[in-house]
């Protein structure tokens, strides 16, 4: 890598997990009803590409709830168990019948392309109208998820990496988005119960 993409991704690491901090703390600070969430940040408008080709903005989810994760095809770690919970989000939403979308977001743009992205959404049994896939530029998708989810994402060497194979570390948070781009909170992926949270969540946020 060279020195200033190596520059980059640390200060969005950084930034990343300052972000993630000033976050805590609001949410800790928070004292709403249960029925309210805090308004953590707003996502920024962005323009991605989804896995069937098509330019995909943030105006394409103006008045909708969504859900966010964050993954790489060739993810030898934690992202297979994200996308595992995302399907089960999936189903559940169905059965709820909740107008929720769920978004994963590739931190691995060089190789995941429209076509890898769409090869492992079949592999989850994702349905197109209710989850999204999005790739692009590196810049401007490092840029989004460590200024306007502020979440952290970097690259390491294989020294670095060691023995998993994972040259891409990121976060595990799921991120709820409501129906304006306002950040609503942030859940665990790994986490059964921080997922059923989530949905809880959800069910309140969209009435």
């Amino acid at each position: 890598m060279k020195q200033g993409g190596a520059e980059r991704t640390v200060w969005l690491a950084l930034s990343g997990f300052i972000g993630l901090i000033l976050v805590l703390g609001a949410v800790a600070l928070w004292s709403g009803d249960g029925d309210e969430f805090p308004v953590i940040g707003t996502v920024p408008d962005f323009k991605l590409i989804d896995s069937a080709g098509n330019a995909v903005t943030r105006a394409d989810f103006a008045g909708r709830v969504w859900v966010a994760d964050f993954i790489f095809t060739h993810c030898f770690g934690v992202c297979p168990i994200l996308s595992a919970r995302m399907a089960e989000l999936q189903r559940s939403l169905a059965d709820r019948q909740l107008d929720v979308q769920l978004v994963s977001i590739s931190v691995d743009p060089a190789r995941d392309s429209p076509e890898a992205l769409a090869e492992y959404a079949g592999r989850f049994g994702a349905d197109s109208a209710r989850w999204t896939f999005l790739t692009g530029e590196r810049n401007a998708l490092y840029d989004l998820i460590g200024k306007g989810f502020l979440l952290s994402v970097s690259e390491r060497s294989p020294e670095q990496a060691g023995g998993s194979g994972d040259l891409i570390t990121h976060s595990d948070r799921l991120v709820l988005v409501d129906r304006d781009a306002k950040i609503r909170g942030y859940y665990h992926g790994t986490d059964r119960g921080d997922v059923d949270r989530l949905i809880e969540d959800l069910e309140k946020i969209t009435r």
